[in-house]
């Protein structure tokens, strides 16, 4: 048996994604924070023992970065053993000599791990710690327009968000939908008006004309089914989405 290495905690929600079995759960990870290559490259000196300075590797890595992504646009698909990347497009064609057209098809790039991350999976011991105690929960959200879920975010047109309790109710002005901008925190709130579906269950909304770059996705509510809370609570989507 492989030694354990990797330790990670979980809760379990309802999953509100299936409709066979009412009483069925989905794990999700706690995560501790979000690391960018800065950290990890510190990280690899501090624990690891690389014989290179963080600032180094982080050199080295980010031209690694940007060439892969350069290769990428080239069409090339990557392995690097740890993750693959590959570039699709997203959109129907209606005939053989139609052209690719930017307004009804897409450009995507996929991600999934590889063999050797694969293999660590072996390594960790996983710690289920019950079912969490949930409000207003998030479980996913989808882009009309690539049809892209809890990855990209195309401003101006229709995002689905998914969940448990998220109907926006009540009369606290911070109720709203909000995208938060990761590097400035700056939150943005979807104007009332451009909440196409309001349901617990299912969010309609348009995007706002947000600015290339990394977001969280939280809803503000004071809903409670039957009922509407004294405070807002807060729903917080636990992956980072993408402006491109």
């Amino acid at each position: 048996m492989a030694t354990i290495l990797h330790k990670i905690k979980a809760w379990l929600y309802d999953n509100l994604l299936t409709q066979d079995n009412p009483n069925d759960y989905i794990a999700r990870v706690i995560s501790e924070r979000s690391l960018g290559v800065s950290d990890i490259c510190e990280s690899a000196v501090v624990r690891g023992g690389a014989d290179v300075s963080a600032a180094a590797m982080e050199h080295a890595v980010n031209l690694f970065l940007k060439e892969m992504g350069y290769r990428l646009c080239d069409g090339f698909s990557i392995n690097t053993g740890w993750f693959t990347a590959s570039v699709h497009i997203k959109g129907v064609f209606e005939s053989p000599n139609e052209k690719f057209d930017p307004r009804k098809h897409t450009v995507l790039f996929e991600f999934h791990q590889g063999a050797t991350l694969r293999k660590e999976t072996e390594l960790i011991d996983v710690d289920i710690l019950g079912v969490a105690e949930t409000g207003a929960t998030i479980a996913q959200v989808i882009d009309v327009k690539t049809g892209s879920i809890n990855d990209i975010l195309t401003p101006n047109r229709n995002l689905k968000i998914a969940g448990h309790k998220l109907k926006i109710e009540g009369d606290n002005e911070a109720n709203g939908v909000y995208f938060v901008n990761l590097n400035t925190q700056e939150h943005i709130k979807v104007d009332a008006s451009d909440i196409a579906v309001n349901n617990p269950s299912e969010l309609i909304i348009v995007i706002p004309d947000l600015a290339a770059g990394t977001y969280n996705l939280q809803v503000t509510t004071q809903y409670a089914a039957g009922a509407t809370l004294k405070e807002p609570r807060t729903a917080l989507l636990d992956k980072v989405l993408t402006v491109q």
